[in-house]
């Protein structure tokens, strides 16, 4: 059996704290990220019971932090291979919108899609989606900033 790939978080950001995406937040969410061909990212994720809306749904605000930390990274990785460095840029959201198309459902394995459709120098909008089996719950947009020294989220990986 071979080994599990490390994400794009466990790779750059061993360290985080972030309730969404962070490796060492033990009540987050835990995303892990992964390359999806050349322009886009894929997380495979499964809600637990504590993640609850109502019988059977996941809540939306953990929908919109799927969706937001997702996109986040999506942007600091097509940032870092742009400019071809080593490492990621630490990214902020500066704008965010989701939408809620129809219930996510609680009992499979979610999928969450991203990929950048507005490059700039030091930012990206960014769209990404949930699907639960196959069907399209969620869709999301936003901007993504990198930040530079001085703020609070200036090296946070």
């Amino acid at each position: 059996m071979e080994p599990d790939p490390k994400s794009l978080q466990e790779t750059y950001a061993p360290d985080n704290q972030c309730f969404g995406c962070g490796v060492k937040n033990a009540l987050g969410l835990r995303i892990r990220s992964f390359a999806e061909g050349d322009d886009a990212l894929v997380c495979r994720w499964r809600p637990q019971a504590h993640h609850l809306a109502f019988p059977g749904v996941l809540n939306g605000g953990i929908c919109g932090a799927l969706v937001d930390c997702h996109s986040n990274w999506t942007a600091a990785w097509h940032l870092m291979r742009k400019a071809g460095a080593t490492s990621v840029p630490c990214t902020v959201t500066a704008d965010f919108a989701v939408k809620l198309r129809r219930p996510t459902p609680m009992d499979v394995e979610l999928v969450i899609r991203a990929h950048v459709v507005e490059p700039h120098e030091d930012r990206a909008v960014v769209e990404a989606t949930i699907e639960a089996g196959g069907t399209i719950t969620v869709t999301g947009r936003g901007l993504f900033v990198a930040v530079k020294e001085g703020h609070p989220a200036f090296h946070r990986w």
